[in-house]
């Protein structure tokens, strides 16, 4: 990565050795400065980011390609109110045609839409044009891997998630690897709770088709402030979840229509048995009784 200007809120370049994409990264406020830039005058794609109006906390995107990225920049700037910065992926060898672009925007919107992290602002879903020859294909789906490397360390979270691991023949198999882990299971009687969870790309998942708990338990007035807190936190948490369609109520319990992230595995156990606290670490087990902390201790 690389400050152009020497400030964090400034324009910033992004690359990988031995890797011929370039990622360039900034405010909507910088598009005059963005435009002369040689990469916005390149054949490539990118990808505008903004506030999601319809639901709080939540990024929106949209994901588009051109053989001048910079003139369409300019014909969003006036056009698209929502968005507030820009990343334009390009190559350092300019390289990239109009069709490998097509590819790589028809693969980044499928992927965003099935990883769900953002709300996509694409109104089409493109068709890629015409299929590429064998070998190029090849090369996007490595340019591709590479951004899913890329994005996060810059912020973007759209691909990552379950639906963006890599291909079985890129999986690093080394069990020591901590973003990956084996299924977790979590399960009450009482509120009919029997959920699945993953370290999916060092995030604690809470995965599609987990049964949680449909209500919080009660809050209690002798409670400590501290869980006072923590049950306010929970049941807003569960609130927007709601909300946004990951969680839907299917009789006695809420089911999750997608994969849901958690800051630990103790705020995803709490949050599935409808708790203002719980043990993540000892709650969560593989299915032969390891428990969350033993397999983290056992690759650490």
């Amino acid at each position: 990565m690389f400050l152009v200007d020497g400030t964090v809120g400034g324009l910033v370049t992004a690359e990988i050795h031995n890797w011929t994409g370039h990622l360039l990264k900034g405010k909507r406020e910088r598009l005059n400065e963005i435009q002369g830039r040689p990469e916005a005058g390149r054949t490539g794609v990118y990808i505008l980011f903004g506030d999601d109006a319809a639901a709080s906390g939540k990024r929106s995107a949209y994901i588009g390609q051109s053989d001048n990225v910079g003139a369409r920049l300019k014909n969003h700037d006036s056009k698209k109110e929502f968005w507030d910065e820009v990343v334009i992926i390009t190559s350092k060898d300019m390289n990239l045609t109009s069709a490998h672009v097509r590819y790589l925007e028809s693969a980044l919107i499928n992927l965003a839409k099935k990883v769900g992290r953002v709300s996509l602002e694409n109104v089409a879903s493109p068709t890629g044009g015409a299929p590429l020859p064998e070998a190029d294909a090849s090369d996007m789906e490595y340019f591709l891997s590479q951004l899913k490397i890329v994005l996060p360390v810059l912020g973007y979270d759209l691909l990552r998630g379950r639906a963006a691991a890599l291909p079985p023949s890129e999986v690093v198999t080394d069990t020591t690897d901590k973003t990956t882990s084996p299924t977790f299971h979590l399960r009450g009687s009482k509120k009919h709770v029997d959920a699945t969870a993953q370290l999916v790309d060092g995030e604690f998942t809470l995965l599609e088709g987990s049964r949680i708990a449909l209500n919080m338990d009660a809050a209690v007035n002798t409670w400590a402030e501290t869980t006072k807190v923590q049950h306010a936190t929970r049941q807003e948490l569960r609130s927007k979840l709601f909300a946004d369609g990951a969680l839907r109520s299917e009789g006695a319990v809420a089911v999750a229509t997608r994969d849901i992230v958690f800051s630990s595995p103790s705020a995803a156990s709490a949050t599935a048995l409808g708790k203002a606290s719980s043990n993540g670490r000892i709650e969560w087990k593989t299915q032969d009784g390891q428990t969350f902390s033993a397999w983290e201790q056992s690759v650490g």
